[in-house]
C-alpha cells in the first residue's frame, strides 16, 4: 500500500510551491523586470537616470560593432553545439563498445566538467601560451607559425576549443545512458548484417538517441550563450580587434568597464531575446524530429 500523500487543495498546493515561486519571482523575474525597465533608461555610474524610451536599442540597431557582436555569438554557439555534440557521440560510442576499464574511461572523459571555468581557461592558457605553451612550441618546430591571443581567428579557435573541451563530459553523461538503453538485438542484427560500427552510431543508434540528443543541442545552446564568459575573459579580453567579443561578454564590459548600465541591460535585453527565439526553433524541431519508439 502507498505511503504517498495526496494533496488536493489549493492551500496545500499553494504552499508546496510557495518556496520554488520564491526563488523563482527573487532570482529570476525581478531581475528580469529591472533589466528591460533600465534598457529605458540612461543610466550609468555616478549619473541621474534619464528616460528614453527605445533610444538604447535604436543605438544597438544601427550599431555595426554590435550586429558583428551578434554574428560571432552565433556562430560561436552554433560550431560550440555541434563540435560537443559531434566529439562526446563519438567518444561515448568508443566507451560504449569497451569491455575492459570502462569506468576509467568515463571518469577520464567526464572529469573536465568538474573543474570551474576559470580553471579550465587557465588549463588552456598554459597549453597555448605564446613562449611556455606546451603545444606551441611543437607546432613552431614545425615551421608554423602561430600567434594565438594576437590573431582573430586562432584566438577564437582557442577559445572554441576550451568551450568543447569544458562541455563534453556533461554530454557524455547523457550520451551513455542514452547508448545504453538501446536493445541489444539491434546491435546484434546490425553486426549479422555486416554494419560497419561508424555506420551502425550514425544509422541505428543516433535516431533512437534523437531525445537526448535534442535536449542536449539545447542545453548546449544555452552554455554557448551565457557560460563561456570566463573563457573570452580570462584569454582574450574579446580581443583581438573584437574577433571573440561574443554577446555575454559584451554586455559584461558594457556595464562594468564603461558603466553604461542602460545599454548594458539592453544588450542583455536582447541576448535574451536572440536565445529565446532559438530555443523556440529547437523545441519545434525537437517535437517533429524526435523519436520516441512506437
Amino acid at each position: 500500500m502507498s505511503t504517498r500523500e495526496i494533496f488536493d487543495g489549493r492551500l496545500e498546493a499553494a504552499l508546496l510551491l510557495a518556496p520554488t515561486l520564491l526563488v523563482s519571482v527573487v532570482f529570476l523575474y525581478y531581475p528580469t523586470a529591472l533589466a528591460f525597465r533600465t534598457s529605458l533608461f540612461d543610466s550609468g555610474f555616478g549619473r541621474a537616470e534619464e528616460f528614453v524610451g527605445l533610444e538604447n536599442y535604436l543605438t544597438l540597431l544601427g550599431s555595426s560593432a554590435y550586429h558583428s557582436s551578434v554574428v560571432i555569438s552565433v556562430v560561436f554557439a552554433a560550431l560550440v553545439v555541434a563540435g560537443t555534440i559531434a566529439v562526446s557521440l563519438y567518444l561515448t560510442f568508443l566507451i560504449h563498445e569497451v569491455d575492459t576499464g570502462q569506468g576509467w574511461y568515463l571518469i577520464s572523459v567526464i572529469w573536465p566538467y568538474a573543474l570551474p571555468p576559470a580553471v579550465a581557461a587557465l588549463v588552456f592558457l598554459f597549453v597555448f601560451h605564446p613562449t611556455l605553451g606546451v603545444l606551441t612550441g611543437p607546432i613552431e618546430a614545425l615551421g608554423l607559425e602561430v600567434d594565438w591571443f594576437n590573431d582573430g581567428p586562432q584566438a577564437f579557435l582557442v577559445v572554441l576549443l576550451v568551450a568543447i573541451w569544458k562541455q563534453i563530459g556533461y554530454n557524455v553523461i547523457f550520451m551513455i545512458a542514452a547508448m545504453k538503453n538501446i536493445p541489444d538485438a539491434l546491435t546484434e542484427t546490425a553486426e549479422l548484417d555486416g554494419v560497419g560500427r561508424l555506420h551502425r552510431l550514425v544509422s541505428v543508434y543516433v535516431p533512437i538517441m534523437t531525445p537526448t540528443l535534442f535536449f542536449l543541442v539545447i542545453i548546449n545552446t544555452i552554455y554557448a550563450f551565457f557560460g563561456t564568459f570566463a573563457f573570452v575573459d580570462l584569454l582574450t579580453s574579446g580581443g583581438p580587434a573584437n574577433a571573440t567579443n561574443v554577446l555575454i561578454f559584451d554586455l559584461y564590459r558594457e556595464g562594468f568597464s564603461f558603466f553604461n548600465f542602460g545599454v548594458a541591460s539592453t544588450k542583455s535585453v536582447v541576448l535574451f531575446l536572440v536565445v529565446a527565439v532559438l530555443m523556440v526553433i529547437q523545441f519545434r524541431l525537437t517535437e517533429e524530429y524526435s523519436y520516441y519508439g512506437a
